[in-house]
């Protein structure tokens, strides 16, 4: 097993009550724990008090942590987490949880923990982490936690700086020396420009601050523009309801056959009030010159109007379009930020002239000042964030796809 000299220090100085590994994102953080883990539940053993597992959520906790350790030692000494909220470690009984609600951790009230895992700890909600320090409550209870920075103010972060017994390292991508360099440069490529550049390159606790897409408001001209005849291969749309001041967007996003690069194809936007015929209408007229032009596969609208998408179904149906108008994941604003600003430093990201309402609301968006323990969008209806919530939600189920498409 090779170690970086970060891990081996990790490796011998995790002797404390919280061990924490923060910084970079393929920095070798989490890589060492695979190792760590067992180390520590076998150290458990006789010993009283749970063994506990906490990520984001559940399917985080098993794409991050399980599934490589499944990898490594086999299923037979490291189980996926089942219905009951436990996995079989090392023939131990391991409670894995997600930390990013309070009410998926109250079944741990009132037990003592002895040994806590932490993945992407800043990602949880704060009363989660208050709860876990009352828990471990045993003079050999212990806690190993990684995580991305987040802003300066964070909650985790004037933890990390408090009088507790915290041993902690900080990490830049750099620390890692197996990682291969031109995936380096390319993750330093792609962050360039942007907060995330300090957190996940350089590992620092820098604030979210200004213009979100500073790439697209430093040169916009860099990504204005459309593929080439047949060069689209796969295509969604995706739907925002309006409301409150809010506009109605549709979104249309395609791509070429190996997900190479992300194109904002076609857009819908209308801000003043409508009925839901005429914006029944309006949906058809938009997927229907959709389809005339590409291959659709896939409509995702806002969930939270369950109405307005039976009538959009209903209408398609009416008007013989083979469609289907689905639920969009919603999944956090922040991963559907990040993974838009990745495309865009990789140069991998266009947007069509015609789209002007996507590329103001690009070139508008700003992060919240008001703030500061949290990275929020800015939305009290001065900017349009309809069209990019249509946008994202056109595409968030495939953004894994993109990733892959661009190694």
């Amino acid at each position: 097993m090779q170690l970086s000299s970060k891990q081996k220090a990790f490796w011998l100085g995790a002797v404390h009550r919280w061990n924490v590994k923060a910084g970079a994102t393929r920095s070798g953080k989490t890589w060492l724990d695979y190792y760590n883990i067992p180390r520590r539940i076998r150290q458990c053993v006789g010993r009283d008090g749970l063994i506990v597992m906490l990520g984001n959520t559940r399917g985080t906790l098993q794409r991050n942590v399980i599934e490589p350790m499944q990898a490594i030692y086999g299923a037979d000494l490291v189980s996926s987490i089942r219905s009951d909220n436990t996995a079989a470690m090392f023939g131990a009984r391991v409670h894995c949880l997600g930390a990013d609600n309070k009410k998926h951790v109250d079944r741990l009230r009132g037990t003592s923990i002895q040994y806590c895992y932490g993945d992407e700890v800043v990602t949880w909600a704060q009363d989660v982490f208050e709860m876990l320090k009352s828990r471990l409550d045993k003079p050999y209870s212990c806690f190993d936690g990684t995580c991305n920075p987040g802003g300066p103010e964070h909650w985790f972060k004037r933890f990390l700086e408090s009088d507790a017994d915290v041993f902690q390292q900080v990490y830049t991508i750099d620390d890692n020396p197996f990682l291969d360099e031109t995936v380096k440069a390319e993750l330093k490529r792609e962050y360039a420009g942007t907060v995330y550049y300090d957190r996940y390159i350089l590992g620092r606790w820098v604030a979210a601050e200004g213009a979100i897409y500073r790439p697209f408001t430093d040169d916009q001209a860099r990504f204005i523009g459309e593929p080439e005849p047949g060069e689209i291969r796969y295509c969604w749309m995706g739907i925002d309801f309006g409301g409150n001041g809010s506009a109605h967007a549709f979104s249309l996003l395609g791509t070429d056959a190996r997900f190479k690069r992300l194109y904002v194809l076609d857009e819908y936007y209308r801000k003043e009030v409508i009925t839901p015929d005429a914006l029944e209408r309006d949906f058809i007229n938009f997927t229907r010159s959709a389809m005339d032009r590409y291959r659709l596969d896939g409509i995702y609208a806002d969930s939270a109007e369950q109405v307005l998408i039976r009538g959009l179904n209903q209408a398609a149906l009416k008007a013989g379009l083979r469609v289907e108008v689905r639920n969009a994941r919603k999944g956090p604003i922040n991963d559907r930020i990040r993974f838009v600003l990745r495309m865009m430093g990789a140069e991998r990201f266009s947007v069509s002239p015609r789209c002007q309402h996507t590329i103001d609301a690009l070139r508008g968006a700003r992060w919240d000042g008001k703030h500061p323990t949290e990275d929020v969008r800015l939305d009290d209806g001065t900017l349009n964030v309809d069209s990019l919530d249509a946008m994202e939600y056109a595409i968030e189920r495939v953004m894994s796809e993109f990733i892959q498409g661009g190694r």
